[in-house]
């Protein structure tokens, strides 16, 4: 089973999203699951600093040896900080999806967005479908 942490809130297109404790700054990246069946990442696109972003918006795309995939937008936002170093080492997703390979931070332009979200038995439930 996937390394899924009880205080993220998930999408079922696997994005996760952690708020900061300033509770406007929102980080996103790919769950644990999103790596495994992608396998071994190789390149990261992400959105520019200062992109509006809508919930749902594709905000980028992750590549694999497998497949390419599309990042999704959890919540609205600008996009205020991209996780450079996956320019140089994308491999950081497969090793620390929710740590050091978080994609991007928006600053919310509506919490009330993250009511909407999966919590973790809720994403868990979505995993387990995938895998049959």
């Amino acid at each position: 089973m996937s390394n899924i942490p009880s205080e993220l809130k998930y999408l079922s297109s696997h994005e996760w999203v952690r708020v900061e404790a300033d509770g406007e700054t929102a980080v996103i990246g790919i769950t644990d699951h999103a790596q495994e069946l992608l396998g071994d990442v190789v390149f990261v696109e992400l959105p520019e600093l200062g992109n509006e972003l809508a919930s749902g918006d594709e905000a980028g795309v992750v590549e694999s040896v497998k497949a390419a995939s599309d990042i999704f937008a959890p919540v609205s936002g600008e996009v205020i900080a991209i996780n450079e170093s996956l320019e140089d080492a994308p491999e950081t997703v497969n090793s620390e999806p929710y740590d050091e390979g978080w994609f991007f931070k928006v600053k919310l332009s509506d919490s009330s967005e993250l009511e909407a979200l999966l919590d973790a038995d809720a994403y868990a439930d979505v995993c387990e479908a995938d895998d049959h």
